[in-house]
């Protein structure tokens, strides 16, 4: 059955952590919506205001059969939404009335807009002294970028790939986007934590840029290539640094193979029946298969001599011989595989059917965060523009008569 739209329904939690903050979101596509969605699953009442007709990523795929977007539903469950024409000087007089609302749980915004016109914090910060603003950004220093092209410019996607394919090869994941989103959510919450005790406000920049150069530097991986003075090179599948590889199996299955630990790398020898085999490599080599760098080293000497191993067992079988052992593996499955186990209650409460308004009954996700041992159960995004006449007339006080002048200006919308 279909979850209902509150996120308390399963009684699971009378309380969450942010439960009476307020963050008004005007953002698009993953970074700031994904931000906006985590301080929502926390409790927190996120508004996002879009204008009238949905922004650029309203209808991006994928889509339901009927059209409705699966990407803007995905990333903005549990907020509320209204539609605003922000290019008119009526809709910006509300949208910004509404920012920067007074009460210590609110006056707090996040957006991906460049910071000029009605949403710059100069302005913003007129109305209220002690607004928390944050803006995400492509670059520092205003050029845009997504995800896609910032990976690019870190020089990650030379490193992905077979070692014999020549072109760059791109992620499927936007993972500078997401980890923006979380960035974005301790910079907030950091900044409500200063303003609580000190009474400050705060101006945040945070670049996309900015995002993935931090990560590089903090994996190691612009010292690397600083200290050797060359690009690491591809592995396909390899794991750098230690033992991991992929190895196809007798039902034309395939697992993936870690050895990150000492114990992890006996248990995989051990089960396999290949510690002898090793303990004799270790001597001809004059190495040392149980450090990290003598792995990696032999990576490819370790997998030839396990290969036999795993293509002579099916999954069954390796899961068996693997069960209860430290052996660090998984086989490789389809997103199908996944949605399958998640429909059929597999996946515990994270994961569930919920009533999607503009696409139907379809699979949803809730909050990883278990608090107190429970996690949330997943909820429904808003319809585009569900809730502009609740928060206008009771957020903001607009009279039923005032809201009906606005509506039939087009200045505000209704749910689409």
């Amino acid at each position: 059955m279909p979850h209902s739209g509150d996120p308390h329904a399963d009684g699971s939690h009378a309380h969450q952590p942010l439960d009476g903050l307020q963050v008004v979101e005007c953002s698009t596509f993953v970074a700031g919506p994904s931000g906006g969605m985590a301080l929502a699953r926390m409790g927190a009442d996120v508004i996002r205001i879009d204008p009238v007709g949905g922004a650029a990523d309203h209808r991006r795929l994928p889509l339901a059969e009927d059209g409705g977007s699966l990407y803007w539903t995905g990333l903005n469950k549990g907020k509320r939404s209204i539609t605003v024409d922000l290019r008119s000087e009526q809709g910006r007089e509300l949208a910004s009335a509404l920012i920067t609302r007074p009460g210590p749980d609110r006056g707090i915004f996040l957006n991906n807009a460049p910071d000029h016109g009605w949403t710059s914090h100069k302005n913003l910060s007129r109305r209220r002294a002690d607004l928390i603003h944050l803006r995400i950004q492509g670059h520092s220093d205003g050029r845009p970028a997504v995800d896609y092209t910032v990976n690019a410019e870190m020089g990650v996607p030379e490193w992905t790939g077979p070692s014999e394919h020549a072109a760059p090869v791109n992620h499927v994941l936007p993972a500078w986007d997401l980890l923006t989103g979380m960035t974005a959510v301790s910079g907030l919450l950091a900044a409500l934590r200063d303003r609580d005790r000190n009474g400050h406000g705060r101006y945040i920049e945070l670049a996309l840029a900015d995002v993935a150069l931090s990560a590089l530097g903090d994996l190691g991986w612009l010292a690397e290539t600083q200290l050797s003075g060359q690009e690491r090179p591809r592995h396909g599948n390899y794991l750098y640094g230690t033992f991991g590889c992929d190895f196809p199996t007798a039902d034309a299955g395939r697992v993936m193979i870690v050895a990150l630990t000492t114990a992890q790398w006996h248990a995989l020898t051990e089960v396999t029946g290949t510690s002898t085999v090793f303990t004799e490599l270790e001597a001809s080599l004059g190495t040392e298969l149980a450090s990290e760098e003598g792995r990696y080293r032999h990576r490819e000497t370790i997998a030839a001599i396990l290969r036999p191993w795993f293509a002579g067992r099916t999954i069954d079988d390796i899961t068996t011989a693997f069960g209860g052992t430290r052996v660090l593996w998984s086989r490789y499955r389809g997103v199908s595989d996944v949605a399958a186990e998640a429909a059929a209650g597999e996946a515990g409460p994270l994961a569930g059917e919920v009533d999607q308004p503009e696409v139907g009954p379809v699979l949803a996700t809730g909050s990883p965060l278990r608090w107190s041992g429970t996690g949330l159960c997943p909820t429904p995004a808003p319809a585009l523009g569900e809730h502009t006449e609740e928060v206008l007339c009771g957020g903001l006080g607009l009279t039923q008569l005032e809201f009906g002048r606005l509506r039939d200006a087009g200045i505000v919308g209704g749910r689409e």
